[in-house]
């Protein structure tokens, strides 16, 4: 196995492992207003989120950025409580130009906490490689494959619940960001530095 392999593996399974359970919740309370019609949309936003954890998992992994371990893992639920409090008041069914645009800034921006998450993970991984450009580049390539996945379900787990089942979109909206914003808030209780 070539190296882009191993990182990339690594990668994908580092956001598949349920142990990590609180990035898939982002995940999904990110795309939980959205239909598997609108998976562009989707995709974008999860890339924009790829893009700023990949940013900061650079600049950690090479030792330009230091943050608190216990501030990062406080600072992660609270992406999630923000990002559900956002789609609890989101009463449109369709979404302006601007609204696209802050999403998609804001995926970035709460990309950006959460590579720290990832940064010591892969800083240790990374320590015996003489040059970390490609392992860096596999690895989140893995990420974002994983993310991919969960995303793929999550709008397939949503497009059932609204069109077979005849759930309102409003109520999926509301049950996925509201036990979402529920486990966000317990995290951040338990993990207030």
């Amino acid at each position: 196995m070539s190296i882009f392999e191993l990182y990339l593996k690594l990668g994908y399974q580092h956001i598949a492992d349920l142990k990590g359970y609180d990035h898939i919740l982002f995940i999904l309370t990110l795309c939980g207003i959205y239909l598997l019609t609108q998976w562009r949309n989707v995709l974008i936003l999860v890339t924009a989120f790829t893009i700023g954890h990949s940013i900061t998992l650079a600049l950690a992994t090479l030792n330009i950025v230091h943050v608190s371990t216990a501030w990062v893992e406080f600072l992660i639920p609270l992406t999630i409580f923000i990002t559900a409090l956002g789609n609890i008041f989101h009463k449109g069914v369709t979404f302006s130009k601007s609204l696209h645009l802050f999403k998609y800034s804001l995926a970035l921006f709460f990309g950006l906490i959460h590579g720290l998450g990832f940064s010591n993970y892969l800083r240790e991984l990374l320590g015996m490689e003489d040059n970390i450009v490609m392992p860096l580049f596999a690895f989140n390539v893995g990420l974002e494959l994983g993310q991919i996945l969960i995303l793929s379900i999550i709008l397939m787990v949503a497009q059932l619940f609204i069109s077979v089942f005849s759930t309102p979109r409003r109520e999926w909206n509301l049950v996925i960001s509201g036990a979402s914003l529920g486990v966000s808030l317990i995290l951040m209780l338990e993990r207030f530095p």
